[in-house]
């Protein structure tokens, strides 16, 4: 499904391939050569979405784009089933792997893998060739790649990246009530949204 969001409509080479049941929304441009499969959902929430050529996006993986952080993937990038890659860029032939969650801000250098879920938070730089293992956390720029046993340390340098700031540009002192008004708010946009006939 295309589908046209905030005046903008997805843009996709003519040697892609997008399954049917997949979901293409605004600001989202699809290179050559690309394969995005069933169920994934590419949304350009208010910032782009590039795929680069020969990307494969598989089944049911979402790929966001935000205003101060849009989604790109280079050349040669497999996300693997139910990943997330939320405002993230993914340099060339990464491998980012089932369930594994890419949080805006990040950037994974050239040749990277994040392995089955593993997460790559907020303002983090996992650099070329880096290996992110199974169920780890990248955390900070210089990264710091640890087991999630090590949730002390995770969070010592995680609360220094500003998640509230990245993500919904909010501080700590924003209620949890007052951070989903606005978040409803925004999201409240698709009202508008209009599919387009493929």
């Amino acid at each position: 499904m295309l589908v046209r969001h905030r005046d903008a409509e997805p843009r996709i080479d003519a040697f892609a391939y997008v399954a049917p049941s997949a979901t293409i929304v605004g600001d989202v441009r699809i290179g050559p050569g690309a394969r995005i499969l069933h169920g994934a959902v590419l949304t350009a929430e208010d910032g782009e979405v590039v795929v680069g050529e020969d990307c494969v996006v598989m089944e049911h993986a979402l790929i966001r784009g935000r205003a101060e952080h849009p989604a790109h993937l280079g050349t040669a990038v497999l996300v693997g089933p139910h990943a997330h890659v939320n405002g993230s860029v993914v340099e060339s032939e990464s491998f980012i792997a089932t369930g594994a969650s890419l949080f805006p801000g990040s950037r994974i250098g050239t040749g990277a893998e994040v392995r089955i879920n593993g997460v790559v938070q907020v303002n983090t730089v996992v650099p070329p060739g880096a290996v992110v293992p199974i169920g780890w956390i990248a955390v900070g720029d210089p990264v710091s790649i640890l087991p999630p046993e090590k949730h002390d340390e995770i969070w010592a340098i995680q609360r220094e990246l500003d998640f509230g700031g990245t993500v919904y540009g909010v501080g700590r002192e924003v209620s949890m009530r007052e951070l989903m008004r606005r978040q409803s708010e925004y999201y409240g946009a698709h009202r508008d949204d209009v599919v387009i006939d493929s």
